[in-house]
């Protein structure tokens, strides 16, 4: 029964199905949706959203923490019931109608979006659709297995949709942190001061009469698609081993490293999970989703702390991590991505941030989301908010694609999300390339050597060497520059002479 979740009786009389609901969302209208990397996101309404589109034809501008699981984001792109997307996605349908332009696509560091709607300097959410676990007598939300920009949504909206996700373990409540920073210009420091800080409340505070209408509902989050770590990932994440161990030896560092910090995907959890096998030690994490790696390391007795802003799991972790919440819940916390991911509290913490690159230049210039410098992949996510404020930035990839047909190390990326300023340590699978304290010409050989894959080396340093010649403090052949990325475009592979099949 839904009783104990929904624990204000007065707000019994606004318990609705998921299409009455959706009837408060109309054409035109800016709706904040929870979900945050496929978990948490509320589950019945979209859909019943989306099948009113298809009787009556509306669009609406969707804000969200990060991306949606549930094939949300297809379905509603396929109802064309989307005019305006962010701040990020990862669905192959959403992203086709990105790239297609039926879909404006704004791409944005987490942790601003809700900055912006604060500030007013975007158009306000009218509906909050929330997932949440309970609501509390006063009728306070408690979230499910993300916080993302859930908060905000629901305070800044005037009207709130909450589905009670009945299937959502009771014991995640106590798990959440909210807290809202204070108006600026007079903002009061964020009292983080380590990743086991508490400073709000376990609970989104709204008004009771705020909430528009609950839906019951009972589906599980998207499973996780990250892969199992394999040659190359483990490779990565070996050179980083060494060389964080380097570091340890050199007293820049300790065992215990400093909060950790990984973006979502395969080699980013594979890397932290190969730090189950080092000497390192009582870890702590402070990063916007907590992945399967996390709980391994937790189990292995290497990570004591986690905080971030979302779980999102592979089906066989999260049926094990949700069932044994209450042994976790002392040692996790979610909260806000503007707090998980806020440039004041990243910089004051010392975070290793551990990120992935879609491709990299000779300079250390990083492009995280575009392919082809035009096509979006994802977004930009919380990458930014982390490289430029961490204390040490690291980005890691394999060093080919497509079977050899494209090098992710290139003579210049086709789009920059990540600047050279941004970028202290590189990492593939060939090697590992440390650019602190280095110029750009210095830059240029340690990455060609120690990153890119043997069959693209000779070319990247020919690139270089006639470059050289032109002088400046970035030395490029400017009608060359993306000659690699013009030659994949006409041919499906970077280099004429190194055809995928020669190249492992």
């Amino acid at each position: 029964m839904f009783e104990n979740r929904l624990r204000s009786k007065r707000l019994w009389d606004r318990i609705v199905s998921a299409d009455e609901a959706a009837r408060l969302i109309t054409d035109g209208m800016t709706v904040g949706m929870s979900g945050f990397t496929r978990a948490g996101e509320a589950k019945a309404v979209p859909l019943a959203l989306a099948e009113k589109a298809k009787r009556d034809p509306l669009k609406i501008t969707l804000m969200t923490g990060a991306s949606l699981g549930n094939n949300l984001d297809r379905t509603l792109v396929e109802a064309h019931a989307i005019a305006r997307r962010m701040p990020f996605q990862s669905d192959p349908g959403m992203r086709k109608a990105i790239n297609d332009g039926e879909v404006m696509f704004i791409d944005q560091h987490l942790s601003e979006t809700v900055e912006f709607l604060r500030s007013g300097q975007l158009a306000p959410v009218d509906v909050a659709v929330i997932e949440a676990t309970a609501i509390t007598e006063e009728g306070a939300i408690v979230p499910t297995t993300s916080v993302g920009n859930s908060a905000s949504f629901a305070i800044l909206a005037p009207k709130v949709i909450v589905e009670v996700n009945l299937s959502q373990p009771e014991a995640l409540e106590g798990l959440h942190d909210i807290y809202i920073p204070t108006k600026r210009p007079s903002r009061e420091a964020i009292p983080v001061v380590a990743p086991d800080s508490r400073i709000g409340v376990p609970f989104i505070p709204i008004p009771s009469e705020k909430i528009a209408a609950i839906v019951l509902t009972e589906s599980s989050d998207s499973a996780s698609t990250v892969e199992p770590p394999d040659a190359e990932t483990n490779a990565i994440a070996g050179h980083l081993t060494e060389f964080l161990l380097n570091e340890v030896r050199h007293g820049r560092l300790t065992e215990r490293l400093l909060p950790l910090q990984a973006g979502i995907g395969t080699i980013a959890n594979a890397v932290l999970h190969g730090f189950g096998e080092t000497p390192f030690h009582d870890l702590t994490m402070y990063s916007e989703v907590l992945q399967d790696s996390t709980f391994d390391l937790m189990d292995a007795g290497k990570l004591n702390f986690a905080s971030g802003s979302s779980m999102t799991l592979s089906t066989e972790k999260h049926l094990r991590v949700l069932s044994a919440i209450e042994r976790y819940k002392r040692r996790l916390v979610l909260r806000p991505q503007e707090i998980s991911n806020h440039p004041e509290v990243i910089r004051r913490l010392g975070i290793i941030a551990i990120n992935t690159a879609l491709e990299l230049d000779i300079y250390g210039n990083v492009n995280s989301t575009h392919v082809g410098g035009t096509h979006m992949m994802n977004g930009i996510g919380g990458s930014g908010d982390f490289a430029r404020n961490a204390y040490m930035s690291i980005f890691v990839t394999k060093s080919l694609a497509k079977n050899g047909a494209i090098s992710r190390v290139v003579p210049m990326v086709s789009h920059v999300d990540h600047t050279e300023h941004d970028v202290d340590i590189l990492v593939t699978e060939i090697g590992l390339a440390d650019l602190r304290g280095l110029a750009p010409r210095e830059r240029a050989k340690v990455i060609i050597d120690n990153c890119a894959h043997p069959r693209y080396r000779e070319a990247l340093a020919d690139y270089y060497k006639r470059a050289l010649l032109r002088g400046g403090q970035t030395p490029h052949l400017i009608e060359e520059a993306l000659g690699w990325h013009d030659n994949l475009r006409r041919t499906g592979k970077m280099l004429a002479s190194s055809p995928p099949d020669e190249i492992g």
